[in-house]
């Protein structure tokens, strides 16, 4: 493929291929997911004028081609497939095959174009990599540890040997994680920063090092707009609706509401912040979430300053 105006490259992910389609172009092309479809795909592109290439987060299904595409210096954006799905709903496209969705990506990209996806370097990539496969084994986990009061005697001695190996993988990877934040000066610091908030522990710092690199380097607006905390207004006329979030990264979302959940009774600036939120009328989830929010913008804000914690008036109005 070669052009000399910029093109807007759209790609439709899936677990065994890669639909392709660009802005204004009938065709679309097939490639493999995989190591030699990738391969492909970059030497299709690599002759084009790219200005942006749209993906989809699928899971993890489009980390390779992302990753290589980034390792090519090409302008990848990773949006969040309800931002796309809400696109199709405004220009009636309701059809849906990897084809079409391609070429509505395409389009997305096209129109809206989305800000462009920051590569991540290998380390950083393990440490998610690990950091996820930990909390995939903690469900494991506690799906078989509830199974232990319902399950027939004759099979019992396999879910509890089972549970035992679920438990020193929990521990290898607890100890891999903690290895490889010992081994980055910069990650060290940071999770030591992180620690010293009441409420934060090793495995919500682990997670926001991993999942959540841009703590300290962005406004709390955009970091709790990225975790998926930031309230979006549902406002029409006089009618004011109620603010909600939604979006952001699951696995940060999941871990904060665990870790504001235990600030609110360890922490002394979100504990007032929480009990000040119940006493105004505020239902105890939407309390939470609030707190959520605070805590981000509070560790934000040290990362940014890279001090610990204080409980001074600045970090409290953080």
């Amino acid at each position: 493929m070669t052009s000399t105006s910029d093109v807007f490259i759209g790609i439709d992910v899936s677990k065994a291929t890669l639909d392709l389609a660009i802005h204004e172009q009938e065709s679309t092309w097939r490639f493999s997911n995989d190591a030699a479809g990738v391969t492909e795909l970059i030497n299709f592109i690599a002759p084009s004028k790219t200005a942006l290439i749209v993906l989809e987060a699928t899971g993890g299904l489009e980390a390779g081609v992302t990753n290589q595409l980034i390792a090519a210096r090409l302008p990848v954006s990773v949006v969040n497939p309800t931002r796309v799905r809400e696109f199709a709903k405004a220009i009636n496209q309701y059809a849906k095959t990897d084809r079409i969705d391609a070429k509505l990506i395409a389009h997305f990209a096209f129109k809206l174009r989305p800000a462009v996806t920051n590569g991540r370097s290998p380390e950083q990539s393990l440490l998610s990599a690990v950091v996820r496969r930990r909390q995939q084994v903690i469900q494991m986990l506690t799906a078989e540890k509830n199974r232990v009061h319902i399950t027939a005697e004759a099979v019992l001695d396999s879910v509890t040997d089972h549970i035992a190996m679920l438990e020193r993988e929990r521990d290898r990877l607890s100890q891999q994680i903690a290895e490889l934040i010992r081994a980055d000066p910069v990650w060290r610091e940071k999770e030591q920063i992180l620690q010293s908030v009441p409420g934060i522990g090793p495995v919500t710092a682990a997670t926001l090092l991993a999942e959540l690199p841009e703590l300290g380097t962005v406004s709390r607006q955009k970091v709790a707009s990225l975790a998926g905390v930031a309230p979006f207004n549902r406002d029409s006329g006089r009618k004011r609706g109620r603010r909600r979030t939604f979006g952001g990264r699951s696995q940060v979302r999941r871990t904060l509401y665990m870790a504001a959940l235990s600030a609110s009774k360890s922490n002394p600036v979100i504990r007032r912040f929480y009990q000040r939120l119940l006493e105004r009328g505020k239902e105890k989830k939407v309390a939470l979430t609030a707190c959520m929010r605070k805590l981000l913008a509070i560790v934000n804000t040290m990362l940014l300053n890279m001090e610990p914690w204080r409980l001074t008036e600045s970090i409290e109005q953080a």
